[in-house]
């Protein structure tokens, strides 16, 4: 009755988590200024901005443009089209049109308070300008602007869903085929890791009700992939090991039984060093790095239940007929086969030393390329495939060289209004300031800078107000990029020690040792350092990839860390098993990697395959995201599980496990004393 119980609560919890799973994407939060610290400058600007009459600005720029210069005919059609958006809306200032230099683009300024905060309303304002200004026989018509890239930042965000999802489960589903050849047994996991997943996304929006942590279309997408990603692994490890408990029991459930207490604990224990690991993230200052933390373990510790519970459950129920065609028999020994990992532990054996070195200066080598990661991350490189929003951009930079197309909001106390308007134009950088809203003791000013978006140029006029300005506060894009690069900076000083000291200290309790721990920390963080060298190789030449998202070393530090310590647990758990049991510490590791190696390569594939999904995603922090987390996983898992830390534990012996019990050499039995032999 046990499994009929455990799979009717999950029937019912899923009952309930359903529609709010539902409702995640609706309360994600993915502007540039949710990213970002509340007490960044560019952040109080934002708010400051929404509060002023009319609440936070839609701002566009309609770009017309033809190759040979613009016609009369153009300008008409430029001049009838921007007439119709102002006679449809209210706007903050007359259209006007501003001609480049060589006559072949104009471009219109255009700004509305009109959609407040609703992003409905923002989306359907810019869909309206989108679909009343058109070009055609040569003329070429582009909304950009901030709104309009905002815009088209949540449509990419908001479709990211179903694809990532379907991917997802197709690739998982694919591995799991090959993995288990068989035509119903991968079904089982990838049914539970859906329901997981579920689960996962209605307790997240809970935590976004209850304690508003913010949610945004990067977090979602990695929890899915590690519920996916993770789920399946630890599915991989406990379906291996009730495979092997059934060859020792008759019944099903004494087998899962067995199965339990054999696997569980490490599973358990590797889940949660990997939730504590992300949780060092709510250290972070940026907003969504914080948000990234909980939601990321949520997906990790719900995985775990499902696998735990409602994945038995079903096996159990299924009957040894799930493993068909090859269905374990109850009194058959394990089945013996030639394993790969035990010829390749032989080899690593045989020198552990060289093979050590050899390992450590390859890792070393492929960090370098850390050297050739391409600069910060541009708003116009962002998307894979760029929308219209970045082609007038784009269009604007050419035609514009010296002149920015992207204000510089600057809030200001309304009694400094005039001063701080007068100060902002005797600043050599600044093109142009004019003077805008002012409500609630605040005036809004638009300062053009003479540099383009995001230049060295515009950084420093953004730097040269904040500093000029007092009691002022800087925003808009260029700024806000600055405020997240700075702040991406302070987390990874703050975040990287915490992870590796919270994870060090959870190691050092599970395995009874200073050096084992510190060994698998080190080998991650290699890993880890490889895995963006191999990105500094691809991203620019490869891929085309023009910036490195500012979030990136952090958190693909923080998952690689994780993850890879998370198979350190399954290899070294069983060395540790093998070693109490009294085998001598080389047999012990190698005895460790033969009958671990098989499931933890495949698990590796599985998680790679799941983080590699996000790699055919439209937005450039995605792909890179998953492209150094899936070559970090892989590097981890046949290269430094392989052969580093079984040469590691090799060549140290039993002084892998110092100063535990097991770094103890056995006492030799001493000569046993005659016994005395009573007379009869």
């Amino acid at each position: 009755m046990l499994p009929w119980a455990v799979v009717a609560l999950w029937v019912a919890a899923i009952a309930i988590a359903g529609p709010l799973a539902g409702k995640l994407s609706g309360v994600q939060a993915n502007h540039a200024v949710d990213y970002l610290p509340a007490s960044a400058d560019s952040t109080q600007a934002a708010k400051i901005q929404e509060a002023l009459p009319g609440g936070e600005s839609t701002d566009l720029v309609l770009v017309y443009h033809r190759d040979g210069g613009l016609t009369p005919a153009d300008r008409t059609a430029a001049a009838r089209q921007t007439a119709e958006v102002a006679a449809g809306h209210t706007l903050t200032a007359p259209p006007r049109g501003v001609p480049s230099t060589d006559g072949t683009t104009l471009m219109y300024p255009v700004s509305t308070t009109e959609p407040g905060q609703d992003d409905d309303a923002r989306t359907a304002f810019v869909d309206e300008v989108r679909e009343i200004a058109r070009g055609g026989d040569g003329l070429g018509v582009e909304v950009g602007g901030p709104g309009a890239l905002n815009t088209d930042a949540m449509k990419v965000y908001g479709s990211l869903g179903g694809p990532l999802l379907y991917t997802t489960v197709a690739v998982v589903a694919i591995l799991l085929i090959l993995i288990y050849r068989s035509p119903l047994l991968w079904l089982v996991p990838l049914v539970v890791a859906g329901v997981a997943d579920a689960l996962s996304m209605a307790v997240v929006h809970e935590l976004n009700r209850g304690f508003d942590v913010t949610v945004t279309g990067q977090s979602s997408a990695v929890m899915t992939i590690l519920v996916f990603g993770a789920g399946t692994d630890y599915a991989l490890l406990l379906v291996s090991r009730y495979r092997e408990e059934l060859t020792r029991f008759a019944r099903p459930h004494e087998a899962m039984a067995a199965a339990l207490r054999g696997c569980g604990p490490a599973v358990v224990a590797s889940s949660a060093t990997v939730a504590a690991g992300l949780l060092c993230l709510l250290a972070a200052d940026l907003t969504s790095s914080r948000g990234m933390g909980p939601i990321a373990a949520v997906g990790v510790l719900c995985a775990l239940l499902a696998m735990l519970t409602l994945l038995p459950a079903l096996l159990v129920l299924l009957g040894r007929r799930v493993f068909w065609p090859l269905v374990p028999a109850y009194g058959a020994g394990p089945r013996r086969r030639r394993s790969v990992f035990a010829a390749l532990g032989g080899s690593a054996g045989r020198r552990p030393v060289a093979v050590l070195a050899t390992g450590g200066v390859l890792l070393g080598a492929l960090a370098l390329g850390v050297f050739n990661l391409p600069g910060d991350l541009k708003q116009e490189d962002s998307f894979i495939s760029a929308p219209d929003s970045i082609a007038a951009m784009e269009t604007l930079a050419d035609a514009f060289p010296g002149r920015s197309s992207q204000p510089i909001t600057v809030l200001v106390p309304t009694g400094r209004a005039d001063a701080a308007l007068a100060k902002a134009r005797t600043i050599d950088s600044v093109a142009s300031a004019e003077r805008g809203r002012s409500g609630g003791g605040w005036t809004e000013l638009a300062v053009v800078a003479r540099d383009k978006p995001e230049s060295a140029g515009e950084r420093d006029t953004v730097n040269t107000l904040r500093d000029a300005l007092d009691g002022a506060h800087v925003g808009g894009p260029g700024a806000q990029q600055m405020d997240l690069e700075k702040a991406s900076s302070r987390d990874l000083k703050v975040v990287v020690p915490l992870v590796i000291l919270s994870v060090l200290l959870i190691l050092i309790a599970l395995l009874r040792s200073l050096v084992a721990p510190l060994l698998l920390v080190a080998a991650v963080v290699a890993v880890w350092g490889a895995a963006l060298g191999i990105g500094g190789l691809v991203f620019e030449p490869l891929l085309g990839l023009k910036g490195t998202d500012p979030g990136l070393p952090l958190l693909s530090f923080v998952f690689l860390v994780a993850l890879g310590v998370d198979y350190g647990i399954f290899l070294m758990h069983r060395v540790r098993e093998e070693s109490r049991a009294g085998a001598e510490p080389t047999d012990a590791a190698l005895t460790a990697l033969r009958t671990t190696g098989g499931v933890i390569a495949s698990a590796g594939l599985v998680l790679a395959g799941t983080f590699a999904v996000l790699t055919n995603m439209p937005l450039t922090s995605l792909v890179e995201m998953g492209f150094v987390v899936a070559v970090g996983v892989l590097l981890d898992t046949f290269l430094v599980r392989t052969y580093l830390v079984t040469s590691a534990s090799v060549a140290l012996q039993r002084r892998m496990w110092w100063p535990g019990a097991l770094s103890r050499t056995p006492a030799a039995p001493g000569p046993r004393e005659p016994e005395l032999v009573r007379a009869p």
